[in-house]
């Protein structure tokens, strides 16, 4: 069996229970179709100083955390969630995705990853709630694996909790992966917090002050940092906090409190800082408060500077 051609994208939610079946039907019968599909890919034509990149996050579920907002298992339909990525994925100011391996594969065997940027999820293991969650094993893509599928890139959670002793082991997992990530010149997403366990759940510290601290721990990870990029959340103070980093930086969306105006409205403030190279968002813009995912994408999309600086 050859691989899937791409399909066309929904507009809109499609209930037809069967509209993914293909892609079963394709792991069942060709599983070799994945590497394929990711062989034939035409690549992101590069990054360019002065153009922002918009990366979507699909990668929440892996870790067990379905959440958006009052709904606790909003992201566990997994045709809803293809559906809503396939059209994010469809504008074309979207230049790529942040996936974790099985999402990874379905969006390879749709096509829907043609000239974008390409980011694995690579810890999972702190599932959300798990009584030793600060032990956020690297049970997803390895660097090997992301060099193989052509990937740019793998992204890692890095939460420091000074109060729990898996927080080392941690760090000297991710200083690993980074140094994996840079022997192959793939980039190494860290996403740094510093976090604390509150009546039996991990909450990350978003104050100003712990923020920078996170990334000056993270940023030291690994034996080079020539790879490494920032993932930070936008907090009060960005100013500082991107003071505290030379490091390329992406913006991520968390599980936003407000209005979605006003998320964009710090977004669009915190892209105007220098070191910021773009959004790297998921649940805000898959599963927007008015359910309208293309025009959540589009008006984010509308946020970044996409005008590339010519060199002379």
């Amino acid at each position: 069996m050859n691989s899937v051609a791409p399909h066309a994208v929904p507009s809109t939610a499609d209930d037809d229970p069967r509209r993914y079946e293909h892609l079963s039907i394709i792991r069942l019968e060709d599983p070799d179709a994945v590497a394929r599909a990711a062989k034939a890919r035409r690549r992101h034509p590069g990054l360019k100083h002065g153009r922002q990149n918009f990366i979507v996050a699909a990668d929440h579920p892996a870790r067990g955390a379905l959440a958006v907002g009052s709904d606790p298992v909003a992201m566990a339909d997994r045709r809803q969630l293809l559906d809503r990525l396939r059209i994010a994925l469809a504008n074309p100011l979207v230049d790529g995705v942040l996936a974790s391996p099985d999402i990874m594969d379905d969006l390879l065997l749709l096509g829907a990853l043609d000239g974008k940027l390409v980011f694995g999820s690579m810890n999972r293991g702190g599932l959300s709630g798990l009584v030793n969650e600060f032990d956020d094993r690297f049970t997803g893509h390895t660097a090997a694996a992301l060099e193989a599928l052509g990937a740019d890139g793998g992204k890692m959670l890095t939460r420091i909790c000074l109060g729990d002793p898996d927080t080392v082991s941690l760090l000297e997992a991710t200083a690993k992966a980074i140094d994996s990530l840079a022997e192959r010149k793939l980039i190494a997403m860290v996403e740094p917090f510093l976090s604390v366990r509150e009546n039996g759940k991990v909450r990350n510290d978003l104050s100003t002050n712990a923020v920078i601290k996170s990334i000056a721990i993270a940023e030291g990870l690994g034996s080079t940092s020539a790879y490494t990029w920032m993932k930070l959340p936008v907090v009060a103070g960005m100013e500082r906090v991107m003071a505290a980093t030379t490091m390329p930086t992406v913006l991520l969306g968390g599980d936003p409190e407000g209005t979605q105006d006003e998320v964009f409205a710090t977004w669009e403030a915190a892209l105007a800082l220098p070191g910021v190279q773009g959004l790297t968002v998921g649940r805000t813009l898959l599963y927007p408060q008015d359910g309208d995912v293309a025009g959540a994408v589009a008006t984010a999309a509308s946020l970044l500077n996409h005008t590339a600086e010519v060199s002379e």
